[in-house]
C-alpha cells in the first residue's frame, strides 16, 4: 500500500498528480487538470469515458471547477466580443450597451449551469428505458463532461464574425453517444437510440431556456451604435 496517496485512489491508477493516462499534473493547479480532462475527452473520448467511469465523485466535484470554468467561456467571450467588435447586421454595424450585455452574460452562464443538472435529470430518467441504470452522479458526469466541446466552442464568440464556427461544438453529441453506454449501463446497440432521445429532449429544454432567457433580458437589452 501507498501511503502517499489518499485511501481512495489505492489500486485505481488515477492518481492526484496524474491524468487517467499517466500525464503529469502539478499539485495545487485545478487549472492544470481542467485542461488535461478538456484536451483527454476531445482527443481520446473513449479511453476517458472509462476512466471518468470509475472516478467516485460528487455534484460538487463535478462542478467546481470544472463546469464552473467551462461554462463561463461562451457567456464571458460573447460579452467581450460585443463589446469590443459588435454585431453587424445588413451593413449596420452596432454595439450592445453594457449593461445588457452583463446581465445577459450572467444569466445565461446561470442558466447554462442549471441545464446541466437538468440534463443530468434526463439522462437518469431515461436509462431505464433503453435498459441502462439510473444513477443520478454517473448521470451528471455524461452531462458535464460531453459538454466541454461545446463549453470550448464558444470561444469564438471573441469575434462575433466568427461565431458560425461554434458549429464544430456540435462534437459533444458525439462525446454524449461515447459516454451513455459506459457510464449509465446502456447496451451498445441501444445507445444511438438513448443518445437521439436524450439529444430531442435537450433540445426542447434549451429551448425554453432560451425563452426564459430573452424573457429576462429583454428589458435590459438596447443598441448602441
Amino acid at each position: 500500500m501507498d501511503f502517499g496517496r489518499p485511501d481512495w485512489q489505492q489500486g485505481k491508477g488515477i492518481f492526484m498528480n496524474e491524468t487517467p493516462f499517466g500525464d503529469p499534473i502539478l499539485p495545487g493547479t485545478p487549472a492544470s487538470g481542467i485542461i488535461q480532462r478538456a484536451k483527454d475527452i476531445i482527443l481520446k473520448p473513449t479511453e476517458t469515458w472509462a476512466a471518468i467511469d470509475t472516478e467516485p465523485a460528487t455534484t460538487q466535484s463535478i462542478y467546481v471547477p470544472y463546469v464552473m470554468i467551462l461554462a463561463a467561456i461562451g457567456p464571458a467571450a460573447q460579452f467581450i466580443g460585443g463589446q469590443v467588435f459588435g454585431y453587424s447586421f445588413l451593413g449596420v454595424s452596432f454595439h450592445p450597451p453594457l449593461v445588457g450585455s452583463l446581465v445577459s452574460a450572467v444569466v445565461s452562464y446561470g442558466l447554462g449551469l442549471a441545464s446541466v443538472f437538468l440534463l443530468a435529470l434526463v439522462i437518469d430518467g431515461l436509462a431505464p428505458n433503453f435498459g441502462g441504470q439510473k444513477n443520478q452522479i454517473q448521470a451528471l458526469k455524461v452531462a458535464a463532461y460531453s459538454s466541454t466541446a461545446a463549453w470550448l466552442a464558444g470561444i469564438f464568440g471573441l469575434v462575433p464574425a466568427l461565431a458560425i464556427l461554434a458549429i464544430v461544438g456540435l462534437y459533444s453529441l458525439y462525446l454524449l453517444y461515447l459516454g451513455l453506454p459506459i457510464l449509465m449501463k446502456v447496451p451498445q446497440d441501444k445507445a444511438i437510440g438513448y443518445t437521439v432521445v436524450v439529444v430531442i429532449v435537450a433540445i426542447v429544454l434549451f429551448i425554453v431556456i432560451g425563452v426564459i432567457m430573452a424573457s429576462l433580458t429583454a428589458p435590459a437589452v438596447g443598441v448602441r451604435l
